[in-house]
């Protein structure tokens, strides 16, 4: 099945069941705030083996206490795909009681 790029309907459709996460230009994106630099850190690794078992990886940045991700499917141009929604729901589901920012 070949991966094909979303409308912007149905992006909108679908972040509406994952708080926290937004449609910034052609990507998905979120942050997380968490207690510590060592809890952000342990998100990075579990966010890391995820995205290994999907092979769809995302960019991420570890602050102080935060974990921030930005993806789309390179393969189709840069466009938001239901790859990256997958993605999305597997880390959102690393991080319940955290919250997205």
């Amino acid at each position: 099945m070949a991966v094909e790029p979303l409308s912007q309907k149905e992006i909108e459709d679908r972040l509406a069941e994952l708080p926290g996460w937004s449609a910034d230009g052609d990507r998905l994106t979120c942050s997380y705030r968490l207690p510590s630099h060592f809890a952000a850190t342990a998100m990075v690794v579990h966010i890391a083996q995820v995205q290994e078992e999907l092979d769809h990886h995302s960019d991420l940045t570890l602050g102080y206490n935060t974990v921030a991700l930005s993806v789309n499917t390179h393969s189709v141009g840069g466009a938001v795909t239901e790859k990256d929604f997958e993605l999305a729901q597997r880390v959102a589901a690393l991080a319940p009681g955290h919250g997205a920012q």
